[in-house]
């Protein structure tokens, strides 16, 4: 008679979707425990019969009622029956990797030639219906791991990614060497038409993605095209560098004008002249140039040509010349027009009604003995100062 269990519990990995206990008889006292995550199935007969949650049970008639009726168990008395248990688990189960196992042939959009390419990546699945999944998938095997429901759905798996891929590379003209941008988008769309056949089976996909897709590298014909390819790219780059050079270069050009002029500018503020009379330096520069034959005359127009040119600073100049030649006018006027006293001789001043060394009295019938104004033509007062004129 065979070993008659009396506690029933998982002995499998994590890495395990489905694990029949070694175990076929039981009695109506025997525990079953179920971890979290878990689900346990009596099946007989090909039939999944009644499913068990987490939790510590016992095999009583009336937590058994699909077996019970099935296999007609007292309910009076212990009895020992016979059947199979399944513990499902049903965490998620992550990067189970998967790969095309033949190539993806399609014409490149670009270049019009022909390739051969593949795709792999990652999924992850967990158990949506337990009983789906045990029924149409599972029969009489004793174990369900990662590996083997990746082959189960290999066929699906390749069917549904190849022709997807074909198809959108095809219709989106989508370069060979360029593809890998949309690795994300062939990832969301794939998944949602693969999502359907794994739930037909009571599998949940969770994730799926595409990380590779596997290019013909080493044939003669992909690597002559990725070389003109890339080539174009690098010359692109290169001119667009290049543009960026010639607009930095531009750029840097304008600021040191800006900045001279402004160096410049604050050199006048500080020095207190402004352009126009600085171009008048350069005038006068050009003036002192000319020949010493006509100094004077030419003196003369630089500086009025400074004066005008220049402004302040020209006027300036031009000021100290005119009181030097205003100077010397006086001196020869004085020089030219001296008088002497009638007295003792001495030299009088310009104007004076008395003599400087014997104080005797002038008498200047063309000056006015007040105001010294000089008459021009004779009368009997000043027109100045309205004095009565002497003499």
């Amino acid at each position: 008679m065979a070993k008659i269990a009396d506690i029933i519990k998982y002995e499998g990995d994590n890495s395990t979707f489905i694990w029949k206990h070694p175990c076929e008889d039981f009695n109506t006292t025997t525990q079953l425990i179920v971890h979290e995550s878990q689900e346990a199935i009596f099946f007989l007969n090909g039939q999944a019969l009644d499913l068990f949650g987490p939790g510590r049970h016992t095999l009583e008639t009336q937590n058994i009622p699909l077996l019970r009726r099935l296999i007609n168990i007292s309910t009076d008395e212990e009895t020992t029956f016979h059947c199979e248990v399944y513990f499902i688990n049903k965490t998620e189960q992550m990067a189970i990797r998967w790969g095309t196992d033949s190539k993806v042939q399609y014409v490149e959009p670009t270049y019009k030639f022909p390739l051969s390419i593949g795709a792999s990546g990652e999924m992850s699945l967990s158990v949506d219906d337990s009983r789906k999944l045990l029924v149409k998938l599972v029969g009489t095997e004793h174990m369900l791991d990662r590996q083997q429901l990746t082959i189960y759905f290999r066929s699906i798996l390749m069917s549904k990614v190849k022709t997807y891929i074909a198809q959108t590379m095809r219709i989106n003209s989508i370069n060979i060497f360029e593809i890998d941008e949309s690795l994300e988008t062939f990832s969301a769309d794939i998944y949602t038409r693969l999502v359907p056949d794994f739930l037909d089976y009571g599998v949940q996909l969770k994730r799926f993605y595409i990380t590779t897709i596997v290019k013909p590298d080493g044939d003669p014909q992909y690597e002559k095209f990725k070389e003109l390819y890339f080539r174009q790219y690098a010359d692109i780059v290169e001119a667009k560098l290049r543009q960026q050079t010639d607009v930095i270069y531009a750029q840097t050009e304008a600021q040191k004008v800006v900045i001279d002029s402004k160096a410049q500018a604050t050199k006048r503020m500080q020095e207190g002249y402004t352009y126009q009379q600085e171009r008048g330096f350069d005038v006068a520069q050009d003036a002192a140039r000319n020949e010493a034959a006509g100094q004077f005359s030419n003196m003369g127009i630089g500086l009025g040509m400074m004066a005008g040119v220049g402004g302040t600073v020209g006027g300036m100049i031009g000021g100290v010349v005119s009181d030097t030649f205003t100077g010397m006018s006086v001196t020869q006027s004085q020089t030219v027009g001296n008088k002497f006293c009638d007295q003792c001789g001495a030299e009088l001043t310009r104007g004076a009604a008395f003599c400087d060394e014997c104080g005797a009295p002038q008498v200047q019938s063309d000056t006015c003995m007040k105001c010294g104004f000089k008459f021009i033509k004779p009368g009997k007062f000043c027109p100045k100062c309205g004095t009565k004129r002497e003499g």
